[in-house]
């Protein structure tokens, strides 16, 4: 059966909200813990999984799994927390985490392609947590896009697993429609339960992560002679290494790809692919500033302390390092081509979500906003809250210290850098009045 809204489960412990989502085995359901008043997600069997003729054995296997899922996940930050098991009536019952967040599917249709690096870093931390799951002898066997969820503070979370086991192998439940890009020929006709299966999976969402479009389904690959469209041919800045393992792991033929998601990312974990990606920035100075430190932080999206690490060679440029903050003349005459360097660093490896050149298009937005409205009008602190507003450093009427600020790339638009307009000092309003309208100055003066 399928319950609907205001349904209780187990003795009125769980009040089912919504259907979250349909799979190839299970439904899900968001529902309210009613004591501890949190949300949660309700996985149960696939109603038409009742006419399978090992359906009686099928309880017994949804309870071992869920209990092995329940302890990985409690080691694995990129694996959905298991918090419950029952059974109401005839229907298995798992009860998971509900993550706040955006899935991978909906975060790349709201941005488009994502920066080669972003990819990577989910990807490779969504197959650490199934490297161990496949150690156990679990498989996951509907990974998609829409089932890796990109939390608030910025972490991939794997969900939603099929638990059926081999139990079900010859069940004919289809797969849900938005999931059928990511699945490989051989899960629908031979009931796979191979670690192959989630190699193909992943590699699938990888290539949609990059090029924001779905790849080829296997199914039309295998028995249409369709081609699958290499990823660097729809968006050439790919590199030809991330090319090379998507292709690899989406292989038509199970016995083509990597066996283990270990050996399929391999590639991507070495240091010299990270160098390989980076071996075209100009990281030009003029006052002999070494900025590799700060780049190589933003390729691994340590935002926080590439933040910190702009406001030291800011320091280092203008000779105010024995200061720890920036002066308004220095601010004036700061080499242009490190402010350029700077900003293209922040642009590029944030996928134009960051970087001075970003901010002060908002800046200027605002300030033409303001005289519009009245001309001649002093609207100059209304206009700096605003922009604080927009960039995430002002809400509810209060410039928010240092520590309160997030550091992912779900922040605002032009959120960082910030440490330059003087955020540790507690003086947000003054050294943005002082600091960032001449750095917006200094950059009209560099064409930037």
């Amino acid at each position: 059966m399928v319950w609907s809204e205001q349904q209780l489960l187990h003795g009125g412990k769980y009040k089912i909200e919504k259907i979250l989502g349909r799979g190839a085995f299970g439904i899900t359901y968001k529902a309210v813990h009613q004591l501890l008043n949190q949300d949660v997600v309700i996985k149960t069997p696939h109603e038409s999984l009742r006419l399978a003729p090992d359906y009686p054995n099928y309880g017994e296997e949804f309870i071992k799994q869920g209990q092995l899922l329940a302890q990985l996940s409690a080691d694995l930050e990129s694996l959905v927390q298991v918090r419950d098991l029952f059974q109401e009536g005839d229907t298995y019952c798992l009860v998971m985490d509900f993550i706040p967040g955006e899935s991978l599917w909906n975060l790349v249709q709201r941005t488009g392609p994502l920066p080669e690096t972003d990819a990577v870093e989910y990807i490779t931390q969504i197959g650490s947590a199934l490297n161990l799951i496949h150690g156990v002898g679990l498989v996951h066997l509907d990974i998609s896009p829409h089932n890796i969820v990109v939390s608030n503070t910025g972490k991939p979370v794997l969900i939603d697993f099929e638990i059926p086991g081999d139990i079900l192998r010859d069940s004919n439940v289809s797969s849900h429609i938005d999931n059928k890009p990511f699945r490989p020929y051989e899960l629908y006709y031979q009931g796979s339960r191979h670690a192959t299966v989630d190699v193909y999976s992943l590699a699938a969402s990888m290539y949609y992560a990059v090029t924001g479009l779905n790849p080829t389904e296997s199914i039309y690959r295998k028995y249409d002679g369709e081609e699958l469209v290499p990823p660097n041919q729809l968006l050439p800045s790919i590199s030809d290494r991330l090319n090379q393992v998507i292709l690899q792991g989406m292989a038509l033929e199970p016995k083509d790809r990597p066996e283990s998601v270990h050996e399929w990312l391999q590639p991507l974990t070495e240091d010299d692919y990270f160098i390989s990606l980076s071996e075209v920035d100009d990281l030009s100075s003029d006052v002999g500033v070494d900025y590799r430190p700060l780049r190589d932080l933003l390729i691994r999206r340590k935002w926080q302390e590439a933040d910190q690490e702009t406001l030291a060679v800011m320091l280092k440029a203008t000779g105010r390092e024995e200061e720890g903050w920036l002066d308004i003349p220095d601010i004036n005459t700061f080499p242009c081509t490190d402010l350029y360097t700077l900003n293209t660093l922040w642009v590029k490896y944030s996928n134009g979500r960051f970087g001075f050149s970003v901010q002060k298009q908002i800046w200027q937005s605002l300030v033409t906003e303001s005289v519009q409205v009245t001309p001649g009008a002093d609207y100059e602190y209304e206009t700096y809250c605003r922009f604080g507003d927009q960039l995430g450093w002002h809400t509810n009427e209060t410039w928010l210290d240092y520590v309160d600020l997030p550091f992912t790339l779900n922040a605002p638009q032009g959120h960082l850098p910030v440490s330059y307009v003087g955020f540790f000092s507690g003086w947000a309003y003054f050294a943005f009045f002082m600091g960032g309208v001449s750095l917006f100055s200094r950059l009209e003066i560099c064409s930037i």
